[in-house]
C-alpha cells in the first residue's frame, strides 16, 4: 500500500455537513480560498483537485445549469475564466489547460446542484502511470502556495 499525503481533505472529512451548497456557502468563508470575483462569478482554487492550480469559476447565484444563466452571467463566466488562465499560465507555466463544465450527477458533477466551470492546468507528461495504475492523483504543491501564485499573478 502506497500513501500520498494530502492534510486538506481531513478538513472537510472532520467538518460539519449541514447539507447547506458548498459554492453558495464559500463565499462567506474565510479560507482564503477565493481567488477573484466580479459582480456575478468568482474563481476558487478546488480543495480537491486533478493538478496543482485546479481552480473553479462559479456563478454566485445557485443555478444547475448553464442554460439557467442570464447573460450577464455567462459574459462573467468566461471573462473571469479567460482571467484564471492568463494568471495561472503566468503564475505556474502549464503547458495546456482543460476547460469544462459538468451538468449532472451523470455527467460527473460532484455538486450538481451549483454550476461551475473546471479550469485544470496540464503539464506534459502529468498523465502518467499514477492515476491508471495507482488509482492517485499527485499533487506536488501545497493548494495555499498555489493560490498566493495565482493570486500574485492576478494583481
Amino acid at each position: 500500500m502506497k500513501n500520498l499525503w494530502a492534510p486538506w481533505r481531513m478538513e472537510y472529512i472532520l467538518s460539519d455537513k449541514d447539507g447547506g451548497c458548498v459554492l453558495c456557502e464559500a463565499p462567506r468563508r474565510e479560507d482564503g480560498l477565493i481567488l477573484t470575483s466580479g459582480a456575478t462569478c468568482y474563481a476558487i482554487m478546488n480543495r480537491y483537485p486533478y493538478t496543482t492550480g485546479h481552480t473553479m469559476v462559479v456563478p454566485f447565484r445557485h443555478v444547475a445549469d448553464i442554460c439557467s444563466l442570464t447573460p450577464e452571467e455567462s459574459a462573467e463566466l468566461m471573462a473571469v475564466s479567460q482571467k484564471i488562465v492568463e494568471a495561472t499560465r503566468c503564475a505556474l507555466k502549464p503547458d495546456g489547460f482543460n476547460l469544462g463544465i459538468n451538468i449532472g450527477e451523470v455527467a460527473g458533477a460532484g455538486i450538481a446542484g451549483h454550476l461551475h466551470l473546471h479550469v485544470v492546468p496540464r503539464w506534459e507528461g502529468d498523465t502518467n502511470f499514477m492515476p491508471a495504475v495507482g488509482h492517485t492523483r499527485v499533487i506536488s504543491e501545497h493548494i495555499e502556495q498555489t493560490h498566493k501564485k495565482i493570486r500574485e499573478a492576478l494583481s
